[in-house]
């Protein structure tokens, strides 16, 4: 919604600035969008006289002038066709922004000629649409004038209209509020009643009264249409709406003014002497809505569900009810004798309609959000008598038919509920006022009564409805700044340690996945019960008696279906190669302590296109993941064993492991999800998990209840040094095994052993392979000795021995 200030002035006696009404307004709890000033965009562009015009040397359109202007006399070169000696035209100097050319003039020669300014035209300052020709202005205008007094631009005031506040679609509107605020005093204007020369030869009828109850219209013949004043033009372009006609424009007019809209009929278009409000109709035989070709050109059908005004008997659609009229019966400049409308349509109607149909017309706008219904004839009253001033002509007598919703009910209202709601501590006297002036009706009641007052709210409030919203009322026009300030009670400082080690856990797991690549999933706790069966669930106890859907029949026994599935949605969108994870939990019974919470992952593995194909590079990329997981949660991971393969036939049996703290204490498994479990899903493969039970992590044992961060004073001084070894050990001996046992000669100094290279071949007999173990030593009080080194390497070859392995010669 826009107005200007001087629209405002018309209903508001103010003497307040632009930047003062814009803040009382925000203050009144309208939401100031911007606030548009063009005559700062034209403060620098006056007025101009060509003295000389001159063909240009160089180009046979260009023009050499010589212009005086306020800066002096300038040579301007002009390509306008009516630059001419004697024109008075308007003058852009050398550093203005032009905003129709979005270009800043600099000195700078035109085939030649150095131009020291610009001759400008309307459009390129953006006061019309189009232009011919530079501006050309009236002769006696002096030299320097500026062009922003010359064409009355003056501010804009842009603000967001709330969907509950329909009044504050017209500036009369908005001026009660001003006023009620103290920002200046209303001014009251009566509309008089114009009386009709003669019967309305056109009648109504209204034959759906739940989409319009009230209908209003009478004829006015004999009137002159066409260009509108410049006023009325000025008005309406300066809120962005274009001039049509003096007909048509004050329908503008008073939508804008008074938040009421109307339509105009050209009265020698209409077919009979009738006028149906009535329902969309569907053919009888086809099954299709009647159609209407509108204002805007486009052709829409109305269902029944829209409201249609139709002549020739009600069988012709005409318009749009609260939307938009009919082509067939538009006004135009030739246009003599019409039937002006105003009536009232529901606004839930007319909302659906406007969606319907894609049509966000101005009356619609307005009528989706509820206009006064009790402005049906005194709009009818105004628009007529501004028709008379503008085109003349004898009006009818007002045909009406129907009536209008009733008025919103009074009820009982206490003042001194303002302050227990808001704190505020007004007077009565200053409750009642800030009410009377926002038109509300406060009768007092018999004294000694527990409700004092009976308010009654004015027919353009149907948004007000009980106490509450008067307090609001009163709150925001006295000015929510002056809502009284309680510091809430001082609870102390915050308690300390308001995480569990789990809650902990799972905060340092999430941020360790993010880190290394993965993207956090929100998945359901529920999925398909035959889905639940492949990974071991779908137990009757775990099925849900009133699911959210379908296929979520079934709290889920793990968290890998539903990280496969969203992995496919992926894939199927153009993103095959993803890394999830998500956090959450499991089912395994009925029991409370059946539930377990898991960290699970799932990676992707469908690599691009390779002769190789995905090799064994992301299986442990995999486990280096789970490992490092494992290890930033503070899980024990030297003490892990891992064991091959996974009782779980979900994993595929080849390419799986389990991480246990002996044979009863899984503590995760990851692998390659089984290929049969892909294609239930309905994913492609190969896809690559891990599943941590965060409740089987035994947490890391501290002394005195807290963990000591390692200090500068812990790292070691002395240079650390590696021994390689190479073991032979039988072909089923897992590496990690002979790798824990090597780690266990001597913990003080073995800080890491590590696995780089496996050999089978000539030299290692059949059924056993060579396992090459690099060992890192990191002396703590000093140097190692050669004696020590050696003593140190004994331990290593004993300890491998424990674990079958013989050292390789």
């Amino acid at each position: 919604m826009k107005f200007t200030l001087s629209w405002l002035k018309d209903h508001l006696e103010t003497s307040a600035s632009v930047d003062e009404i814009a803040g009382a307004m925000t203050m009144a709890g309208l939401e100031v969008e911007h606030v548009a000033d063009p005559a700062a965009a034209l403060a620098p562009f006056t007025v101009a006289k060509i003295v000389e015009a001159v063909q240009h040397p160089n180009a046979d359109r260009l023009r050499v002038c010589q212009v005086e202007t306020i800066d002096g006399i300038k040579e301007i070169v002009c390509g306008a066709p009516n630059a001419r000696a004697g024109l008075t035209t308007i003058y852009a100097p050398i550093g203005a922004y032009v905003p129709g050319l979005g270009v800043t003039l600099v000195e700078k020669p035109v085939r030649g000629v150095v131009s020291n300014g610009m001759l400008c035209s309307a459009s390129e300052l953006e006061l019309a649409d189009e232009s011919d020709g530079i501006q050309e202005l009236p002769p006696e205008i002096p030299v320097g004038t500026p062009v922003a007094r010359l064409f009355g631009a003056e501010p804009v005031i842009d603000f967001e209209v709330t969907p509950n506040r329909p009044d504050w679609l017209g500036v009369a509107g908005i001026a009660r509020d001003l006023a009620a605020a103290g920002v200046g005093t209303l001014k009251h204007f009566d509309i008089a009643m114009v009386r009709g020369a003669f019967p309305c030869p056109v009648s109504v009828r209204i034959d759906a009264p739940d989409q319009c109850p009230v209908f209003a219209g009478r004829v006015i013949r004999g009137a002159t249409n066409g260009p509108s004043p410049a006023w009325l033009q000025t008005r309406l372009q300066a809120i962005g709406l274009r001039s049509i006609n003096r007909l048509v424009d004050v329908t503008n007019l008073i939508a804008y003014d008074r938040a009421r809209p109307l339509h105009v009929y050209d009265l020698g278009k209409l077919v009979g002497s009738e006028i149906v409000v009535r329902a969309g109709q569907t053919s009888a035989t086809t099954g299709e809505a009647e159609h209407l070709i509108a204002l805007d050109g486009k052709t829409y059908q109305a269902d029944p569900a829209i409201s249609v005004i139709a002549d020739a008997g009600g069988e012709r659609p005409i318009g749009l009810g609260g939307v938009m009229g009919g082509e067939s019966t538009g006004c135009s400049d030739e246009t003599t004798d019409v039937f002006l409308e105003s009536a009232w349509f529901d606004p839930i109607v007319t909302a659906q309609t406007g969606r319907t149909l894609n049509i966000a017309s101005d009356a619609q706008y307005r009528f989706a959000r509820g206009v006064d219904p009790a402005s049906v004839v005194p709009g009818l009253e105004l628009a007529t008598r501004l028709i008379l001033d503008l085109c003349g002509g004898e009006p009818s007598e007002i045909v009406l038919a129907g009536e209008h919703p009733a008025n919103p009910a009074p009820f009982a209202f206490d003042p001194a509920y303002v302050k227990r709601l808001s704190g505020m501590d007004l007077e009565t006297d200053r409750i009642g006022s800030i009410l009377g002036q926002l038109g509300f009706l406060v009768t007092p009641g018999p004294a000694g009564q527990a409700e004092p007052w009976t308010v009654t709210p004015p027919s353009w409030r149907r948004d007000v409805s009980a106490k509450a919203d008067l307090v609001e009322e009163v709150t925001r026009i006295h000015g929510f700044q002056h809502l009284p300030e309680t510091p809430l009670p001082d609870q102390g400082s915050p308690s300390r340690g308001v995480l569990s080690p789990r809650q902990t856990r799972v905060r340092i797991a999430r941020r360790a996945l993010a880190a290394r690549g993965y993207a956090e999933a929100v998945t359901w706790s529920f999925t398909r019960r035959d889905i639940a069966a492949l990974f071991g669930g779908g137990d009757a106890r775990l099925v849900v008696e009133n699911p959210i859907a379908a296929d979520l029949d079934c709290m889920r026994p793990s968290a890998l279906p539903n990280l496969i599935q969203a992995a496919a949605r992926n894939a199927a969108r153009g993103h095959a190669d993803v890394a999830l994870f998500e956090i959450g939990p499991i089912y395994l019974g009925d029991q409370p302590g059946d539930q377990r919470t898991v960290i699970t992952g799932l990676v992707s593995a469908r690599a691009a296109r390779h002769w190789a194909g995905p090799g064994e590079d992301a299986l442990f990329a995999l486990k280096a993941d789970l490992m490092g997981l494992l290890e930033d949660i503070g899980a024990p991971v030297g003490s892990l064993q891992l064991a091959q393969g996974s009782n779980r036939d979900w994993w595929h049996p080849g390419r799986s492991a389990r991480l246990q703290l002996g044979p009863k204490t899984v503590i995760a498994e990851f692998g390659a999800v089984h290929p049969r479990i892909l294609k239930a899903l309905d994913a492609d493969g190969p896809m690559l998990a891990f599943e941590i039970v965060l409740d089987a992590v035994p947490e890391p044992r501290t002394k005195g209840g807290s963990t000591k961060a390692r200090g500068p004073a812990d790292l070691p001084n002395l240079m650390p040094l590696t021994r390689d070894f190479a073991f032979v050990v039988g072909e089923s001996t897992a590496a990690g095994d002979l790798v824990r046992a090597v780690q266990g000669a001597d913990k003080a100094l073995i800080t890491e052993v590590r696995v780089f290279d496996v050999y089978r071949g000539q030299g290692v007999a059949d059924g056993s392979k060579s396992v090459a173990l690099e060992v890192l030593i990191q002396p703590r009080e000093a140097t190692l000795t050669e004696a020590q080194i050696e003593a140190l390497s004994a331990k290593v070859v004993a300890a491998a021995g424990k674990a079958g392995a013989t050292l390789r010669s």
